[in-house]
């Protein structure tokens, strides 16, 4: 490597970076993620110097996010107000700001770990998830496709309710440091780097068991296009009404599950509307549904609004409401609204008003059926971060609208919220307008689906949560305990003569 150049090195690593993007769905092809990682090290290891090894991890970077995130550019494609192409343009701006995170990573890796196998591997496999967390968390936090969602699917998956999502990166990272060993033929490297993936793949998986509460959950198949048509408010709410059918007077109380947004009238002002969707409900039947709040001032003008879930019984009573936390930058609200919207620039969703953020998760009880906590959409995604910590709730409900996302965007979504699953120890229960809504188990099982693109009904029972785990105790503190492990043995392997 010492006698290529700098545009060959980027070239490798930049392909690298695509190769290790098929791992997440809807490919899954995670061997392919772990030989990646193992071209990966290999390149730093034959880097000369810090500056070498941050360009290194960039492009690789570069490369991920690219391909990765690819289903962003799809949602630029359901506004009218800006280009299409520009989405295509986010895509690539957003991934040379992300690929910043592996750079920061290869460049601390190489300076704590030097150039030697072994030393360099560990100290990778430590940085890599602090930088997903750091990721997650800077400027509202982008905590999309984390290393670790690649081995969703797989037993060592269920490793994630003991060292969370962040801790099944740093063992993707040892799982392509351990191919690299075996490469190179250092035996002893290669059973060091893989022993930990290698045991935690045997973690068993749980079964989960049946709490005989019913829950029925609403896909209607409406496009985003959809919404934009003049009776969508109406039509919309036809297609949820038919799939919701009121059941026979002596089937036990339901759990009725909508989608983000799924009600386009006002429920907490509209008394019509309310009274409307109480005839598909029977005493002791809830409606859980998205829909949105408007702030007003003193005047009554309306000066925000919120992305909110709310609750109604069968006499039209709103029982609860949770507004959306963590909302989108640019498809929510529009960052700097004084200095971009003279230049052209629009949130993705339509209208004027900004949406504002509610106060964070919560958990309601509701009558008959336990708890809930909701993540709303986008909010599933953040690991350590779904749950109200001092008032655990039973399941937790994500309701979304993943049609702005393409083909690739909502089968990463769901493989996100199984993590979620698994973390916390509690079924998740997904509604999206066009797919993919699902009931996930405990430990991540997808127990019922409804595929995109195809109008349906989950009609089944809720499964009951496990016992809280380890990490929904202790959250995230888990995974950074076994990032500083491995970079104290990253220290131990450089003062010694092996790897």
């Amino acid at each position: 490597m010492t006698r290529t150049s700098p545009m060959q090195r980027a070239l490798v690593a930049g392909l690298l970076g695509l190769v290790s993007a098929t791992g997440f769905a809807p490919l899954g092809a995670w061997p392919l993620t772990i030989g990646a990682l193992g071209g990966l090290l290999y390149l730093l290891t034959q880097a000369h110097g810090v500056r070498q090894a941050a360009a290194i991890g960039w492009w690789f970077g570069l490369g991920q996010f690219a391909l990765g995130l690819n289903w962003i550019a799809t949602a630029f494609t359901y506004q009218a107000t800006m280009p299409a192409w520009l989405g295509w343009l986010a895509v690539g701006l957003l991934s040379i700001y992300l690929a910043v995170f592996p750079a920061i990573a290869a460049a601390v890796a190489w300076l704590a770990g030097g150039r030697r196998t072994m030393p360099l591997i560990f100290a990778f496999a430590g940085i890599w998830p602090l930088t997903e967390w750091v990721r997650a968390s800077l400027f509202t936090g982008f905590a999309w496709n984390p290393l670790g969602v690649a081995w969703m699917g797989l037993p060592t998956a269920q490793a994630a309710r003991y060292i969370g999502t962040y801790g099944l990166s740093a063992l993707m990272v040892l799982a392509g440091g351990a191919v690299l060993a075996a490469a190179l033929r250092k035996p002893g490297t290669t059973a060091a780097a893989a022993v930990l993936p290698l045991a935690l793949s045997l973690t068993p998986t749980p079964a989960a068991r049946d709490t005989g509460r019913a829950i029925h959950v609403v896909q209607p198949n409406i496009d985003q296009d959809a919404r934009n048509e003049p009776d969508y408010a109406y039509d919309g709410l036809l297609k949820l009404g038919a799939l919701s059918h009121r059941p026979a007077a002596d089937a036990p109380p339901r759990l009725l599950f909508w989608p983000e947004a799924a009600v386009e009238y006002y429920l907490e002002t509209d008394r019509l509307a309310r009274e409307a969707l109480t005839g598909l409900l029977r005493p002791g039947d809830l409606l859980v549904t998205g829909g949105t709040r408007l702030e007003r001032d003193d005047r009554d003008n309306v000066i925000g609004a919120r992305n909110s879930l709310f609750v109604m019984d069968a006499r039209g009573r709103l029982l609860h409401r949770y507004d959306k936390a963590h909302l989108v930058p640019y498809g929510e609200y529009l960052p700097m609204r004084a200095l971009l919207s003279p230049i052209g620039l629009s949130r993705l969703v339509p209208g004027d008003i900004d949406f504002w953020p509610g106060p964070g998760p919560r958990s309601f009880a509701l009558p008959g059926f336990g708890k809930i906590g909701v993540q709303i959409c986008y909010e599933i995604i953040f690991s350590g971060h779904v749950v109200d910590r001092a008032n655990r709730p039973d399941f937790i409900f994500n309701p979304s609208n993943d049609a702005w996302f393409g083909a690739w965007g909502p089968p990463q979504h769901l493989a996100q919220a199984r993590l979620r699953a698994i973390e916390e120890g509690l079924p998740v229960v997904r509604a999206t307008p066009n797919g993919i809504s699902a009931l996930i188990d405990p430990a991540g099982r997808l127990v019922r689906t409804i595929p995109t693109h195809r109008a349906g009904a989950i009609d089944t029972t809720l499964p009951a949560p496990f016992a809280a785990t380890p990490f929904a105790l202790f959250g995230n503190l888990l995974p950074l305990m076994v990032a500083l492990a491995l970079l104290a043995i990253a220290a131990i392997a450089r003062r010694s003569k092996r790897g």
